[in-house]
This record gives C-alpha cells, structure tokens and sequence, in this order.
C-alpha cells in the first residue's frame, strides 16, 4: 500500500493582459504581447507539454482570459509576434558583432532562444492558434483551464445585469475556442462583493479564487459561499510569497538574470542580479543561474511540505496549499521561473505532495464549512482602493455612465422594436457593447493607481469611451446605415469577441 500524501497542493496560473492590437506598439502596447508571449506563456506552455509526455496529470490550473485567448488567435496579434521574434534573431545577430566580453555568449544565447520561438510559430502558433496549443493540454487533462469575463472589468463596481453579460460572454467564448464550457473562473483582481456567488451560481460556475484575507487566513480548505454550491479557493500567501512577496522572494538572488538591467543597443539584458543593493553588476551566467533555480525550487518544496505538515497536526487531516500567480512572473519577469517550475512539479510528488488542480481538490475532499466572504481584491489593502480610490474616481465616474447609457440604448432600441427586442441582430449594438466592456477593463484603473503608463491607461480608457458615444449618437439619432459603417470600421480594431450579442443583455 502507498503512503498517504502529507496533503494536497494546487498550482493557478493567472494569464492576462488588456486588449493591446493596434492600440500603440513600443514602449507600452503591443511590445507588451510579445514579450509575454516570448519570454513566459510559450516557454510556460513548452514545460506543460513536456511534463504531460513524462505522464503527469492535473498538476495545473491555468486560467487564461478571453482576452488573452482573443488575442493567440488573432491572425494580426500572430503575425505581429512573428515579426517581433524575426528582429529578436537580427538583434542577436548584432550583439554578436560587439567587443564586449560577455556579448558573444548572450547573443549565441538569444539567437538560439529566437530560432526555437520562431520555429514553434511557424509550425503551430501561426496556422492553428493559441487554441490549438492549448485544447491538447485541457482534453488530455494536464490542466484544468480557468475562464474568466470578457474583457476583464473589475466586477465589484458593476450591476449584477453587466456582471451576467460580460461573463457569460467570457464563457461562451472559451468553449467556442476550446470546445468545453470551464466550470472555474479567474475573478479579475480576485475582486469579490457578496451575491457575485449568485451570478456565478446562474452562470454555471462553480468555483473561484479570493485572496487569502478574504477568508481570514484560513485557506487549508475550500468554501462554498453562502447558500450556493459555488466554492471559493483562498491563496496561501504565506507560501505563495515565498516565491514572490512585494518585498522578497526567490526571482531577487544572485545569481539570476536582471529583470532590471539592460544594455541598451540591444535590448538585451547581459546581467545578473549580483546584490539588491550594488549597481556593479556581474554577466549573467546560465548554468549557474539554472543551479539557483533547482535549489530554490527545493526549497520551496520544502516550505511547502512544511506548511502541510503544520495543517495536518493542527487538523488532523490533509491539508491544502493553494499557490497563485501571474503567468508572466515565470520567464518574463523571472527568466529563470519557467526551470523553477519544472523542478517544484517533479519534486513535489517525490516529497509525498499531491500535485492536482482545483477540481481535483475537490475530488479529494478538501471543503470545508459554507463561508459569508466579505468584499475584498488581491490588490493593495486586499481592499478595492486600486480600482475605486481617489486617483481613479473620474475613471470609475464614467464608467458608471458609459453603463448606464449601454442600458439606455439597449433600451431605447428595444422600445422601437429594434434588435435588442430580438427581431433581428445588430453588427452595431454588439460593438457598442465590445466597446463598453473594453472601457470597463481593470488594467486602466491598475496602471493609474500604481503610476505604470498611466496616460496610455487613461487614454485607451478615453478613447474607447468616445467611441462607445460616438456610436450610441448614431444608434440613438436613428442612423442606422452611418452607425453600421462606424462599427464596422471600430470592428477592425476592436473586436476580440466576434459571438458577442448584445441582445443578451
């Protein structure tokens, strides 16, 4: 007979960006894409596919947003990677030119990082899409794959009617591009406020994330949330930030590449951390850092076997780690993350872990007692100060109109029989819906508060705003033909949801 495992840990991935195609390039747009794509979630996807031909299953849960989905099958967004990843070649190229000492290592290195990338586009990313990549992955059950609402709005500050809406969109849309419907969402920003379960709970969804404060602490079992059967997932913060804390964590040793440094003629970066505090840095040497990346994962194994330990003597059954990140922490932000990753999924098992996702959590008995979760975010003060405080107080002010007036045209057109009374469909409602959503995206909020780009935030917040008005004028003053066009013409930029139907609202 097995030994019985020490307890049970999950591993959610959380991929996301805002809708970036044709809205700006460098430094802050499309660049954004592409270097998430290059450097995390293709890299992210290449250690799945090899941990499933070893033979793993279930080791974990990948939420991915629509929009992101949206955006790794849109022929542009592709062919727009493929061409970034042909001058990451030429830039490795050039770097092979220079004097320095370290400059023929890197670009050999970069040259060969850009020819795999380049490779893997042209054999499957560019003639079948990111759907195509990942549907293998969910069918053969290496991942449980997390859906989430269209265009990712911070829920919280919206009426439950825009709620249902965006995120039945959201689900539609995973399984037109995956073929099965998730039962599991990512809530953007684990933004929660009571009676969201209840839209959940209509929408067929079934579990979620909050962070660990939203239930005290506590996060060694689910929850089912007040009177549904839809069960909460608390971050274990105290394991989770081993990895990565605002102020600490393992992508901050020595001996791993600067995220920080670069050398500008390349844009390369050459260097290793070397010390938090000395601006004297060391080259960046591969095998040592890959020799970082295997102890640190040993150790994170280690804090992670311990915490469980600590559960089971405290409750006297198998407890739960449920560990969260962003994707783009693993090769992009931290260009060591995706072998660290690896290693922890290997030797976790080895450790007498179970490795599963959420839904095997639940197979495996880890709920506990219904919970009354309070309103709360993973953001700052795991309050909803980064997205309604006082630095965005205009942004959340149009956004209550923009809503406000998507019902009003709905409703307008519906009192003339128009087609939100379901007589017919409207190319031109649906894209003043798209364009609503895309104005309601939470990254706008995020990168005011935190000062990151913030006029590109505010402006893609305005200019999507004035081209929701734009088209609501035309609908609402009976143009039917001009609103057509206009939509038609906002549609060749702004349409990552093409099923969206504004009816449904």
């Amino acid at each position: 007979m097995g030994v019985e495992p020490a307890g049970t840990f999950c591993l959610v991935l959380h991929t996301h960006l805002p809708w970036v195609a044709h809205a700006g390039a460098w430094p802050v747009g499309e660049e954004w894409l592409h270097q998430a794509f290059t450097g995390s979630w293709r890299r992210v996807i290449r250690v799945l596919e090899t941990l499933a031909e070893e033979g793993h299953r279930e080791i974990v849960t990948l939420g991915v947003t629509p929009v992101v989905a949206a955006m790794l099958d849109d022929p542009y967004c592709l062919r727009q990677m493929h061409t970034w990843a042909g001058f990451w070649r030429l830039r490795a190229e050039g770097l092979a030119d220079r004097r320095e000492p370290w400059a023929a290592e890197l670009a050999a290195s970069e040259f060969r990082a850009a020819e795999d990338c380049l490779e893997d586009l042209e054999g499957r990313w560019l003639t079948g899409g990111g759907s195509s990549v990942l549907r293998p992955l969910i069918d053969e059950r290496v991942v449980e794959y997390l859906g989430g609402p269209a265009a990712h709005p911070f829920q919280p500050l919206l009426p439950d009617r825009l709620v249902r809406f965006s995120l039945e969109a959201g689900l539609d849309d995973a399984t037109l591009r995956l073929g099965s419907r998730p039962e599991g969402i990512w809530a953007p920003e684990c933004g929660y406020r009571p009676g969201l379960e209840q839209v959940y709970a209509q929408e067929g969804v079934r579990r979620f994330l909050v962070d660990g404060p939203s239930l005290h602490g506590d996060t060694s079992q689910a929850h089912p949330v007040a009177d549904t059967d839809v069960v909460a997932f608390g971050r274990d913060l105290e394991v989770t930030y081993r990895v990565w804390s605002p102020k600490a964590g393992y992508p901050g040793g020595r001996w791993y590449r600067d995220f920080h440094h670069f050398d500008h003629p390349s844009g390369f970066k050459p260097s290793r951390v070397t010390s938090r505090s000395s601006d004297d840095k060391r080259p960046w040497e591969p095998e040592a850092a890959r020799s970082a990346a295997y102890a640190d994962a040993e150790d994170f194994v280690s804090v992670v076997r311990r915490r469980l330990d600590e559960l089971r003597e405290r409750d006297g059954r198998p407890g739960l780690v449920v560990a969260a990140y962003d994707t783009e922490l693993f090769g992009h932000h931290w260009y060591e993350g995706p072998d660290w990753l690896a290693h922890v999924l290997r030797l976790l098992p080895e450790a007498g872990v179970r490795v599963t996702t959420l839904a095997g959590a639940l197979q495996e008995g880890h709920l506990g007692p219904a919970v009354e979760l309070p309103a709360g975010s993973w953001g700052t003060g795991k309050d909803w100060r980064v997205w309604d405080g006082a630095q965005v107080s205009d942004l959340v002010s149009e956004g209550k109109r923009v809503v406000h007036r998507l019902f009003q045209v709905h409703e307008w057109l519906a009192s003339r029989g128009g087609p939100s009374a379901g007589l017919s469909r409207s190319p031109a409602l649906d894209q003043l819906a798209s364009e609503a959503l895309l104005h309601l995206s939470s990254d706008w909020a995020f990168m005011v508060t935190k000062d990151s780009a913030a006029a590109y935030a505010r402006g893609r917040a305005e200019t999507h705003a004035a081209r929701f008005d734009r088209l609501a004028d035309l609908l609402q003053t009976a143009h039917p033909t001009a609103a057509a066009a206009y939509a038609a013409g906002l549609a060749e930029v702004d349409r990552p949801f093409g099923h969206l139907d504004a009816r449904r609202l």
